[in-house]
């Protein structure tokens, strides 16, 4: 199982960032993906997830209304469109999918500042 996420930089508040995370070595469409995310000196926590098809989505009250979550099987990516940034979103984001157990990616580092 390999994850490869991509798309972060810095941008300022208010901005957009469309994050990508490439899957390999499983069946990508016959499983859950999701986002986290982890800002200095905090713990991990889960950003959005998304079903297995696409259908069903869940996202963290700290950015519902904000973020979107998207998948396109054929392509094996998991996306995460983030918008209205804001400072306390800088973090480094991580996909992972759990199969026998938890899977990572390397992480993609979103920095939101003025």
């Amino acid at each position: 199982v390999q994850l490869v996420e991509s798309g972060g930089g810095l941008v300022q508040p208010g901005e957009s960032l469309r994050l990508s995370c490439v899957g390999s070595g499983f069946t990508f469409s016959s499983l859950p993906m999701t986002w986290y995310r982890q800002a200095p000196g905090k713990e991990r926590e889960l950003v959005a997830s998304i079903s297995s098809a696409g259908s069903s989505t869940y996202y963290a009250d700290s950015v519902k209304g904000r973020f979107t979550v998207s998948r396109d099987n054929a392509k094996n990516t998991m996306y995460l469109q983030m918008n209205s940034l804001k400072p306390e979103d800088t973090a480094v984001y991580y996909c992972n999918v759990r199969r026998s157990r938890d899977y990572w990616g390397q992480g993609t580092q979103v920095t939101v500042s003025s």
